[in-house]
């Protein structure tokens, strides 16, 4: 099922933006006009990712300096498990979620 949780013009080009869909909290990333999402909270202790630092396509947790590849959830800095990804379409401006 495809859930709205933002619109598109909410999030600037590298950037990111925590929303919540159905109580789940979503970290949405906007790298060059591309959205990814991930769940906000690192597998490795929690830290929010959406208030983490995005390069790219690799985001930094506060936390402990892990750092995620926001394509593919996978770990790239750091032995942490990978963080789940959540498939995001466009849909006439509207950020829809799988769910």
């Amino acid at each position: 099922m495809w859930v709205q949780g933002a619109r598109m013009d909410e999030i600037l080009p590298d950037s990111c933006k925590v929303v919540s869909v159905l109580g789940r909290k979503i970290a949405l990333f906007n790298v060059d006009g591309e959205l990814f999402a991930t769940d906000n909270a690192c597998p490795h202790a929690g830290g929010q990712l959406g208030e983490g630092d995005l390069d790219g396509h690799t985001v930094t947790c506060p936390f402990h300096a892990f750092q995620y590849d926001v394509r593919t959830g996978a770990c790239v800095e750091g032995q942490a498990d990978a963080v789940e990804t959540v498939r995001v379409k466009i849909d006439d401006n509207l950020v829809l979620f799988e769910v």
